[in-house]
C-alpha cells in the first residue's frame, strides 16, 4: 500500500511549490530541484523549460554549471543537439569534480554525434576512455567510438571497438545492441561469414532480448546481399511472418519483392504483390514495388489497383510522381491520349527535374494528339523553364512547341522553335526533321494568304516515341 501511495520525485517537487509561502523553498532552489528531478524521471520537456529559467534568472548561482550540464542532457534527449552542445560547453569551464567533467565530455560527444560531426565525437569518446577506462561512462564511450568509426566508414576500427566492448563488459545492458553493430561492421569489413556466425548465436547468447528480431532480420539481409539470396529470402519470410509490425518488416518485404521480381516464378511474384499491396501500415515504397511487379506480370488491373492506392494515400510522394510518369508513357504508347495527359500532369508536379520534364513532355505530346494546341504549347514551354533540363527533353519540347504553333498558324513562333532544334539538337534524326519543318514554314510565310498550308498533322512525331 505504501508503494502505491508514493509520489514520483517530480510530482513531489511540484507539490512543494504549491504550499504556503512559509514552507516554500527559495525560487532558485525550487527551479533547480524541479529541473533535476524532472530529468531523473525523464520528463525532458519539463526539465528543459525549468532549467532554462534557472540558467537565465540566476547566472551567478554556484549551481549554474551543473544546471547547464543537465540542460544539455535534456536538449540531447529532445533532439536539439546544437543547443545541447552550447549548454554543455558553457558548463565545462565551471565544473570541478572529475566525475562531472567526464559526464560533460560524454554528453558533448553525444551531441556531436547527433550533429553528424563524427570525427569530433569519436575524439571526445576516446578521451573519456583514455582518462578513465574503468569509470562508469567507459562502456558507453567505447560503444560511441565504434558507432562513430562505423559512420566514418572505418569498418575495421569499428570492429575493434565493438569487440573490445564485448570482451570487457559481456553482461552489460548494451551488449545485445553492440553485438548487432559488430555484425554490421563485420559486413562492412567484408567478413560476412563472421557476421552470420555471430547472428546465428544471438538468441542463445541473449535469450529474451527484444533485439532478437533485429538479429533475425539482419541475418536474412546479410545472406541476401552476400551470396545466398535464397537462404536470405527464407530468413526474411520467417522474420516477416513472426514480426508483422516490426520496424524492419517493410524493408524485409521490399527485399522479398525485389528478389521475386527478378528471380521468382509467377506464383512467387504474385505472392509478393499481394503482401506489398496489403502491407499495414501501407508505405509508398511497398505500393510502388507492387505496381512494378504487376507491370512485369502484364496484369494491368493489378497495376491500376496499386497505382490508385499509392495515389490516394501518398499523393505528394516522389514515387507517386515516378509511377505516374511510367504510366503516362505506357498510356501514350497505347494511344490513350487523355489518360496520358492526366497522368503526365501528375508526374509534372515532381520536384525531380527529369520526372517533371518527362511528365510535361507527355502532356504536350498528348494534347497535340487531342488537337488542344494552346494546352500543348503551354506544356512544352514549361519544359524549357526547368533549370538544367537535359538536351533530349529540351529539344523534343522545342520541336513539339513548333508543331503546336504551326497548328495555330503562328508561323514566326513555329519557325523560331524549329530553327533552334535544327541548329543545336544533338539528335541527328530530330535535326533533319526540324530542317524540313523550317523549309516548310519559310515557304508558308512566302505564300499568299490563299496558299495551301504546310502544317503537318500532329501524328507525325517530333520525337523518338513509338
Amino acid at each position: 500500500m505504501k508503494r502505491r501511495l508514493a509520489l514520483p520525485a517530480l510530482a513531489l517537487a511540484m507539490l512543494m511549490s504549491a504550499v504556503s509561502p512559509v514552507l516554500a523553498v527559495e525560487e532558485a532552489d525550487r527551479l533547480f530541484m524541479v529541473g533535476e528531478h524532472a530529468l531523473a524521471d525523464r520528463f525532458f520537456p519539463v526539465a528543459r523549460r525549468t532549467l532554462e529559467r534557472f540558467v537565465a534568472q540566476y547566472p551567478g548561482d554556484a549551481r549554474q554549471p551543473r544546471a547547464l550540464l543537465m540542460l544539455g542532457k535534456a536538449r540531447v534527449a529532445l533532439n536539439d543537439p546544437q543547443a545541447a552542445l552550447d549548454a554543455i560547453r558553457r558548463a565545462q569551464s565551471g565544473l570541478t569534480s572529475p566525475a562531472e567533467t567526464q559526464e560533460a565530455m560524454f554528453w558533448q560527444a553525444e551531441a556531436l554525434f547527433r550533429l553528424r560531426r563524427f570525427g569530433e565525437a569519436r575524439a571526445a569518446y576516446d578521451e573519456i576512455v583514455r582518462t578513465d577506462a574503468a569509470g562508469p561512462l567507459a562502456p558507453d564511450a567505447v560503444y560511441g567510438v565504434g558507432l562513430s568509426q562505423l559512420e566514418l566508414k572505418r569498418a575495421e576500427p569499428a570492429v575493434t571497438a565493438f569487440r573490445e566492448f564485448l570482451s570487457t563488459w559481456p553482461d552489460h545492458a548494451l551488449a545485445p545492441a553492440v553485438t548487432l553493430q559488430l555484425a554490421r561492421a563485420l559486413v562492412e569489413a567484408r567478413h560476412a561469414p563472421d557476421a552470420l556466425t555471430l547472428l546465428a548465436a544471438f538468441a542463445a547468447t541473449y535469450p529474451g532480448s527484444p533485439k532478437i528480431a533485429d538479429a533475425q532480420f539482419l541475418a536474412g539481409w546479410v545472406k541476401f546481399n552476400n551470396g545466398d539470396p535464397r537462404g536470405g529470402l527464407a530468413n526474411l519470410k520467417e522474420f516477416v511472418t513472426a514480426n508483422p509490425t516490426h520496424g524492419q518488416t517493410p524493408a524485409a518485404r521490399r527485399l522479398i519483392a525485389q528478389w521475386s521480381a527478378k528471380y521468382g516464378d509467377r506464383d512467387e511474384m504474385l505472392e509478393s504483390y499481394k503482401a506489398l499491396l496489403d502491407q499495414e501500415p501501407p508505405t509508398a515504397d511497398a505500393l510502388y514495388e507492387a505496381a512494378q511487379i504487376a507491370a512485369r506480370l502484364a496484369r494491368a488491373k493489378d497495376q491500376d489497383t496499386a497505382w490508385k492506392k499509392l495515389h490516394a494515400q501518398f499523393p505528394d510522394h516522389p514515387l507517386t510522381r515516378q509511377l505516374a510518369r511510367d504510366l503516362a508513357n505506357a498510356a501514350f504508347k497505347h494511344k490513350r491520349w487523355k489518360d496520358a495527359s492526366a497522368l503526365g500532369q501528375i508526374a509534372a508536379q515532381s520536384e525531380e527535374a527529369p520526372v517533371r520534364a518527362e511528365g510535361l513532355l507527355t502532356v504536350g505530346e498528348s494534347e497535340l494528339q487531342l488537337g488542344r494546341f494552346p494546352q500543348a504549347a503551354k506544356a512544352f514551354e514549361a519544359v524549357g523553364a526547368i533549370a538544367d533540363v537535359e538536351a533530349d527533353p529540351r529539344y523534343r519540347a522545342l520541336a513539339g512547341l513548333g508543331l503546336a504553333r504551326e497548328q495555330q498558324r503562328e508561323w514566326k513562333a513555329a519557325l523560331a522553335a524549329y530553327e533552334i532544334v535544327a541548329d543545336r539538337s544533338p539528335d541527328a534524326t530530330l535535326r533533319d526533321w526540324a530542317r524540313a519543318r523550317v523549309a516548310a514554314v519559310k515557304g508558308q510565310l512566302k505564300k499568299s494568304s490563299n496558299g495551301a498550308p504546310a502544317t503537318p498533322k500532329p501524328g507525325k512525331r517530333a520525337s523518338n516515341r513509338s
